[in-house]
């Protein structure tokens, strides 16, 4: 856990320093015009390159973990093969039974801890992943003059899910025109981050040819 808060702050600090740079190359913008802008935020967390990478590390975790847990839960599938072939109520039937009784405990009992902790690393890594964003937004909006940032959603609802096209429906952003920034944002926190290439911003609305 400590690792993935280093890594976090780490990337933290790398995008605040570069916002400035990024935000100044940026042209004057509706967003700034107007003082109002919209962000994607489930699209910033999606590809936002750092905490990609942080939670392709804990997956990594997870499987070692699975592994390791695999190999105690054979044990005692083991162990449980090794009572039965003794007949119950024998003395070494009942050995071998509380044994087997004790080693579960402890199995379940590092289960429950192994899942806490790997719950509160993910926890750990959206806190501070969600700080980051909302701390770059602040200083971007302020170096563009916008006094204004909604959070909305690009993404087109399914027309076969009630629930999405439900919250598709409450979305609090109905009409934006050239106010997303979404881009610039995702710009300074990928600065760098894939293969040394710097970010290039973009234009609130616009988007990365193909």
């Amino acid at each position: 856990m400590k690792t993935l808060t280093l890594a976090v702050a780490a990337a933290l600090a790398f995008g605040i320093a570069n916002s400035s740079a990024v935000a100044q190359s940026t042209p004057t913008s509706k967003a700034a015009q107007y003082g109002v802008a919209v962000v994607d935020i489930s699209k910033i967390f999606e590809e936002h390159q750092a905490f990609k990478a942080l939670m392709e590390q804990m997956k990594a975790d997870m499987q070692k973990v699975d592994a390791q847990m695999k190999a105690k839960r054979d044990a005692l599938i083991k162990m449980e093969e090794a009572r039965n072939s003794f007949k119950p109520g024998t003395a070494e039937y009942r050995q071998k039974d509380d044994e087997l009784a004790r080693a579960k405990a402890t199995f379940a009992l590092e289960m429950d801890r192994l899942s806490k902790s790997l719950m509160e690393r993910e926890s750990s890594v959206y806190f501070q992943t969600y700080q980051q964003i909302s701390s770059v937004i602040g200083q971007y909006a302020k170096q563009q003059n916008i006094g204004l940032v909604l959070k909305y959603s690009s993404a087109e609802p399914d027309p076969s899910s009630s629930a999405d096209i439900l919250k598709h429906i409450n979305k609090p952003v109905v009409y934006s025109d050239g106010i997303d920034i979404t881009q610039n944002v995702l710009a300074i926190l990928n600065r760098g981050a894939s293969n040394g290439a710097s970010a290039t911003a973009l234009r609130p609305g616009q988007t990365r040819p193909q």
